[in-house]
């Protein structure tokens, strides 16, 4: 959320439970620090934010993809749950839904062949647990 200056309204309607905010924020701040980039970031969160429908997230995070001069065809391609044209990203996205298809039990050889390393599949796994905290919870606030 540092990046966005600011705490969205979204994610300060989670103080409700002060528990679940703290360890929304925490997760975020570890899942930024990772060694993702930030348009790979992105990518994760859209996935889950489409997979899981959470129009507050789709919405804040297509402006972050604006932020980071992202394609215009990328934001459609992610917010409509298509794969990306970048095979990079691509092959992120697709990786990202065969981790949760699997519940984790997913070939590397594609992923580590688009140019990830095992620990950026590690990294995603953080970023899927992350946003789907934030994705459940937001739909439950009506965010």
């Amino acid at each position: 959320m540092r990046h966005l200056g600011h705490l969205p309204d979204p994610v300060a309607r989670l103080a409700e439970s002060p528990e679940m905010l703290g360890g929304f924020l925490q997760a975020n701040r570890l899942f930024e620090a990772s060694t993702l980039d930030p348009l790979a970031r992105e990518v994760v969160v859209m996935v889950i934010a489409a997979r899981n429908q959470c129009r507050v997230c789709l919405a804040m995070h297509t402006g972050r993809l604006r932020q980071l001069n992202a394609d215009a065809a990328l934001i459609t391609a992610l917010r409509t749950g298509a794969p990306p044209a970048d095979p990079r990203l691509a092959a992120l996205r697709e990786f990202t839904l065969q981790v949760l298809a699997t519940a984790g039990d997913t070939d590397l050889t594609e992923f580590l062949a688009a140019g990830f390393t095992r620990r950026n599949a590690l990294e995603v796994v953080l970023g899927i647990g992350t946003y789907t905290m934030s994705t459940l919870a937001n739909r439950m606030v009506e965010a």
